[in-house]
Formats: C-alpha cells, structure tokens, sequence
C-alpha cells in the first residue's frame, strides 16, 4: 500500500507551530527562536519531510551526483589531508564533493541540510552521528562511511581508522632504541578511541620492553598551546635520571612539547627525543623536523569515497571497519644521539 504523502501542515502540527513558521524554518528564512527551528527540523526528520515536499535521497540516474564531507571544522592541516584525498578521488570517478560543517547549533542538523540536496552519499570525519542523525540518513537511503570515528556508532557502518596501538607501540620502541630511559606521553582530551588506543600502545611497549622505567601520562585538548602547559608540568614530575622520550598523541601537541622543552633549558634530541602523532605537512618544517607515526590520511579519504561509490552503485558495502597501517617516519627529532649523563 503506498504511504500517504508527508506534507507542510503534517511537519507544522508535529511540530506545534504554524504552517508560515514551518515553512521559514525549514528554509532558514527570518530571525526565529533556537528551541522553535529546532522542534521544526525535528518533525521534519521525524515524518522524513523535506522541503520539496517529499522524501529525497540519493540521486535519481541522470541528475548530477555529489558525496558530502561532514567534519566539525575545516582549519587544521589534519582535515586539509581529509579533504584533499576525498577531492581527488571523488573527481576521479564523476562526482562533486561538498563540503558540510556540522554546527553547534541543534537546531541546524547536518543530515537535512543533506537530504534536502540529495546527496549520493556521505562521509563523516572525526565524527560519530547519532541514532537519530543515522535513522533520517537510512529513510533517505544515503549511505554514511565512517572515517577515523572518535567512539563507535550506535548501529553498524562502514569505517575506516588505522593501527593506532601499533603506532604508539612503534613510537615507545623507537624511543627506546635510540636511548631514552624516561618517559612522557602526552594523550588527548576528550579522550577519543584512537588517542586513548595510542598512549595503551605506548604505555605497554614501554612496561614491556623498558620494565621499571618512569613514565608520566598526561592529557591536553589536542592543542599545540595546552600540550605545552601538559608537558611543563610532566617534565617537573618526571622522576629519575637519563634521557627523557616524549610521546605526543598528535603532531601539533609534539610542536607544543618542543616549545616545553625550549622553556625548560633542554634541547631536542641532545636531551630530549620526540616523536609524534599523524605526519601532517607541518610535522618537517618543526625545528628539528619531527619524528612521528605517520597515518595515511588521504589514503583513508579516498578509500572512504570508492566505498560510497560502491555503495551508490547497489554493491553490498561490509560494516567491518577497514584497518590501515601506520608508519614511523624518523627525522631530526630522534636521529642524533641524546647526552648521557654523567
């Protein structure tokens, strides 16, 4: 039996206000109360209303076909690296990209803004969407992938990450290698699933191959700034004698450890080894460059948008993560050998 048609007047009484107040919140028009557009934007997700009057998803044959990037921001070199790697290989097999900012603001969701333009699929960053923000994608039938999420999503999708313990454990056995004897890692806050899976690589590498050693854990919000204040306070509380190995779960926190370092009268790698975390385009313009654990970024980006190419296609995509390996880069920042002590 086919459903009945979602019209305006249905998303207004849902909603409890008007079918003019539907309408210029729907379409974003006039100056209206955060918690109203909200209670609309809902409704409209709810009933699986969009604009046009009627449910729209992926693209019928013929029409133009664009993917959406969703990421929270778009400034840093890490999502630069996303973007370009989607860009690339989305024009390479016929499609637009368009890039979609999830806002802070509840009341503009990413999935209508979406659904209402008919995107043939979506990609979503450093993001994990809601069972709510799933369910309108799945009724819109535009696949999500998933690419480096910070936790898992509430129902299965296509993922792509990488071998974040593994890398945290390169990181602790290069350091030991080139003899380091104390450590200090600095993890993020939020603590994400894959910064939480590096320091765990890191920590028992270290117990294991290093037993006994000090080793200080401490966090910062993933910025070069805060990491900076994390590691001043970790090079006062580090016990013992030796060269010191710092672990920074990000390149731009290893930047803020080597302002640290600088601080405390140390230099890099004399007295001090660092290696971090991403290998983003600034990683070897630090003084010295920097050692790090490279991802492949814009390998997971592209892989990311031939999984929704498949999935655009009717192929049947898995909802078992993709795994990507990790690399250690070593550069200045652990080639020469630190001082011994006396």
């Amino acid at each position: 039996m086919a459903t009945a048609r979602i019209t305006l007047t249905d998303v207004a009484a849902r909603a409890g206000v008007s079918v003019t107040t539907a309408s210029r919140a729907l379409r974003a028009r006039g100056e209206m109360a955060a918690d109203t557009r909200s209670r609309v934007l809902r409704a409209a997700t709810e009933l699986g209303y969009s604009t046009a009057g009627q449910k729209r998803g992926r693209p019928r044959r013929g029409t133009s076909l664009m993917f959406d990037l969703v990421l929270g921001h778009f400034h840093d070199p890490y999502t630069q690296e996303i973007t370009a790697g989607a860009r690339t290989t989305a024009s390479e097999l016929g499609y637009d990209l368009v890039l979609t900012a999830e806002r802070e603001d509840p009341a503009d969701d990413w999935p209508e803004r979406i659904r209402s333009r008919g995107s043939a699929g979506v990609i979503v960053g450093l993001i994990v969407p809601t069972s709510t923000q799933i369910a309108a994608m799945r009724r819109a039938s535009i696949p999500l992938v998933l690419m480096e999420p910070p936790s898992e999503a509430s129902s299965p999708l296509p993922s792509l990450r990488t071998t974040d313990s593994a890398g945290g454990a390169a990181a602790a056995r290069h350091l030991v290698d080139r003899g380091a004897q104390r450590f200090i890692v600095i993890g993020g806050a939020p603590s994400y699933r894959y910064g939480r899976a590096r320091v765990d690589g890191f920590v028992r590498t270290i117990d294991e191959i290093a037993p006994g050693a000090p080793c200080v854990r401490t966090s910062a919000d993933w910025s070069a700034w805060d990491a900076r204040r994390a590691c001043t306070r970790a090079l006062a509380e580090l016990p013992g004698s030796g060269p010191i190995g710092v672990f920074a779960c990000s390149d731009e926190m290893a930047a803020g450890a080597y302002r640290s370092i600088a601080d405390s009268g140390r230099s890099i790698p004399r007295d001090v080894l660092v290696v971090g975390f991403d290998d983003v385009r600034g990683a070897r313009w630090l003084h010295p460059s920097l050692t790090t654990v490279r991802q492949p970024i814009r390998e997971m980006a592209s892989a990311a948008v031939r999984i929704l190419a498949r999935a655009t296609n009717g192929d049947e995509v898995s909802t078992e993560p993709i795994v990507m390996p990790t690399e250690l880069v070593e550069r200045g920042s652990t080639r020469s050998p630190v001082s011994r002590p006396a």
